[in-house]
């Protein structure tokens, strides 16, 4: 079992043809924002746009299926439990659009008032089991889809960009971005320095966690014998023992950069953009587009 392998997620992948690869990393940021911002006060149709557009990416991008469909299934299966969970939570609240008044004053309403729910049940009895009314509300069924499209935007679009863009090249990109504030003495160098080390950082968690679950496979511990409370105690200190470890992995790194005394970050090095090909400059062009053709399609029709 290697996780490291098998679950890439916000790890750099090395070695593949994808174009994803092509694209300079300042067009990268603003891409990203766009997937990260414009679902903020947007309609359910605009979200729906960014799923679509995600996935028509992931299965373009040429990237190895093995990378990504892990991660995929899984954001999936995550996204859709949470939008269901909150569509039936919210299927009994009444909307906010109804009037407080009585509708059965006004014509329109007498004559559409079977109209505000996609589904509705009265009361009914199965056996010796009684059931009370149920509804499911326009409004319950936007937030279930407001809620699934947020999760699956936010994290794949991140994991999309770690797998295909260097931390280095991150990190550069948004020096590039900062490189004003330099002017208002603000320790952007210090800033972009604790986001390379969080983002090195992924990857020793996740080796971690792999430490953690290869202990407790090699151990056959059997939960069903152990009992509930006894299963929950070990959860626990399976937990504990993960959250130790990752301490101590960071106080190690602390260490280590305390040790080497005062020095210098020089993001400028961390520039590894080359001579600009054919095909970057087309992929760069593309997206450029796309950015343009994005905002003003989130202005015209994104809106709620």
């Amino acid at each position: 079992m290697n996780l490291l392998t098998k679950f890439p997620i916000g790890q750099y992948v090395h070695g593949d043809k994808s174009w994803l690869r092509l694209i300079d990393s300042r067009l990268k940021i603003i891409l990203l924002s766009i997937f990260l911002i414009s679902p903020i006060l947007a309609g359910p149709f605009w979200r729906l746009f960014l799923v679509v557009c995600l996935i028509f990416i992931t299965f373009s991008s040429l990237l190895p299926i093995r990378v990504w469909w892990r991660s995929f299934v899984l954001v999936s299966i995550l996204s859709l439990f949470v939008g269901i969970l909150s569509t039936f939570v919210a299927a009994n609240i009444p909307s906010l659009d109804i009037p407080i008044r009585d509708p059965y004053e006004l014509d329109v309403l007498l004559n559409n008032k079977n109209n505000w729910n996609l589904i509705e049940l009265n009361s009914f009895q199965i056996g010796l089991l009684k059931l009370g009314s149920y509804s499911l509300s326009f409004k319950a069924f936007e937030l279930g889809i407001k809620t699934s499209t947020l999760i699956f935007t936010v994290i794949h679009s991140v994991n999309l960009i770690l797998i295909t863009t260097l931390k280095e090249d991150l990190v550069w990109a948004l020096s590039w971005y900062l490189k004003p504030l330099r002017r208002l003495n603000l320790p952007i160098d210090r800033w972009l320095f604790q986001l390379l080390l969080s983002l090195r950082f992924i990857p020793l968690v996740q080796e971690e966690l792999q430490n953690i679950l290869k202990s407790a496979s090699v151990r056959s511990i059997n939960f069903r014998k152990l009992g509930f409370k006894k299963s929950i105690n070990t959860l626990f200190d399976i937990i504990e023992r993960l959250f130790l470890n990752i301490l101590l992995r960071t106080d190690q790194g602390a260490d280590s950069l305390l040790a080497k005394g005062s020095f210098s970050l020089k993001i400028s090095r961390y520039n590894s953009i080359k001579r600009p090909r054919i095909l970057s400059i087309i992929f760069n062009t593309i997206s450029i587009c796309f950015i343009f053709v994005a905002i003003f399609l989130r202005k015209q029709y994104g809106a709620l």
